[in-house]
């Protein structure tokens, strides 16, 4: 008589992996529909003004925003001219040119109200590509300038000073805390290691900068990692050039590659994000602690990527809390 039991284990075994990779669909299709619908609550905030504009350069792209401390909830009872601390925003957004530093002003505006003085950096991102598709449209932003982007943001840190001591005489330049989102992240984490870029790096410092500290908010922070996962589309493979120039700039511009800093770092991280995933976060902060320093990692569950930066989201709180920590 014949043994039916193999082949009935055989398909129950078929049925069950089937009924995991559908249930693994069914949770992507779940996460994406969660990060679109928290990416257009972020997008739909109306932008806010800053108090004044000044520029670092003579692009139109090379220019900071300032948002002077607002009184009221979270100012500081009794503040003396001179003694907000200040917070240095650098945007997301891939590097891409669609995505300008309007998207993250109210961000700055909800920092400013609870006290912080706030210069919101713009810089020059990618433009349109040359390329196109297999279907033959085009290919859409690149991310990034090389050098060019990496320029903008050693020149404005360095122009900072002198200019925040006329757009935001309550700022405290002694207490500067950098954050990024996203792909300004990478670029919070790179201004915070300008001094430890190869010998032959343009924007190399002979010191630290005077930071406070570096709070990253779901940061492209590996390079390799986020090429691996595919983050923004290739993003930091476009960044530097593309494959001809990517192993060669590597060193200039991968955080972690940078380390140590010696300068105090936090990063932020949403378990649910899809768009920089955890794994980003987690690697960076492991290359640090096998470069002797100890990099904070704050997760935060059921948070994607957009809320970070969303006054409505409680997640942005947080991460003006991890601000006030160092700056404060």
């Amino acid at each position: 008589m014949p043994d039916a039991a193999a082949p009935r284990d055989a398909a129950q075994s078929q049925n069950t992996a089937g009924g995991a990779a559908a249930d693994r669909a069914d949770a992507a299709r779940t996460a994406q529909a969660r990060a679109a619908a928290e990416e257009a609550a972020l997008l739909s905030l109306p932008a806010v003004d800053p108090d004044a504009t000044a520029a670092y350069g003579d692009h139109p792209d090379q220019v900071i925003d300032f948002y002077a401390p607002r009184t009221g909830t979270g100012a500081v009872p009794g503040e003396a001219p001179g003694s907000a601390p200040l917070v240095v925003v650098l945007h997301g957004g891939a590097w891409r040119a669609p995505y300008d530093r309007r998207h993250i002003t109210p961000f700055a505006d909800f920092l400013a109200r609870r006290g912080f003085a706030v210069a919101n950096v713009e810089y020059r991102r990618g433009g349109t590509s040359a390329a196109r598709t297999a279907g033959g449209a085009d290919a859409g932003p690149v991310a990034g300038r090389w050098p060019d982007t990496f320029d903008d943001v050693a020149a404005a840190l360095d122009a900072l000073p002198a200019l925040v001591r006329e757009a935001l005489p309550r700022a405290d330049p002694r207490r500067t805390v950098l954050t990024g989102h996203s792909a300004g992240g990478q670029l919070a984490l790179w201004a915070a290691a300008r001094h430890v870029l190869p010998a032959d790096a343009p924007w190399r410092t002979d010191r630290p900068v005077p930071l406070r500290g570096v709070v990253a908010l779901a940061p492209i922070a590996d390079f390799e990692v986020a090429g691996t996962l595919g983050v923004c589309g290739g993003a930091a493979l476009q960044l530097l050039g593309g494959a001809d120039g990517f192993a060669a700039r590597r060193a200039y511009a991968d955080p972690a590659l940078l380390l140590p800093t010696g300068i105090a770092t936090t990063v932020v991280q949403g378990r649910s994000d899809v768009e920089v995933p955890q794994a980003v976060a987690e690697s960076y902060t492991e290359a640090a602690a096998k470069a002797g320093e100890v990099v904070g990692l704050t997760l935060l569950g059921e948070v994607g990527h957009f809320p970070l930066i969303d006054p409505a989201a409680d997640a942005c709180a947080v991460v003006a809390e991890e601000i006030a920590q160092l700056a404060w």
